[in-house]
């Protein structure tokens, strides 16, 4: 029986153990103008995990820096969605 105990809370940590921070380059093509970066790098530092954005202008696009084993790029595109401002996913910065 104590195995078990020790395999669920194996389990249970596993998660986090796994985790590893994670950048990704996101597209935000409805941004146009000064303030829309200000609003997508709010939206963006909002989400759990996020330890950092740098949102550019010129190329309609955030580079984002997160724990993967706290948030995901869904709830990212998610939370820019909920900031008025479309965004996919470009790729994954190494």
């Amino acid at each position: 029986m104590k195995n078990v105990g020790l395999l669920a809370t194996l389990v249970a940590l596993a998660p986090p153990l796994l985790a590893a921070t994670q950048t990704v380059a996101l597209s935000v093509p409805d941004m146009n103008c000064a303030a829309c970066p200000i609003t997508v790098k709010m939206a963006l530092r909002k989400v759990s995990g996020v330890s950092k954005t740098d949102v550019d202008l010129d190329r309609r696009e955030a580079k984002v820096t997160f724990d993967d084993g706290k948030t995901t790029v869904d709830a990212l595109t998610r939370a820019t969605k909920d900031a008025g401002y479309h965004s996919t996913l470009v790729r994954v910065v190494k």
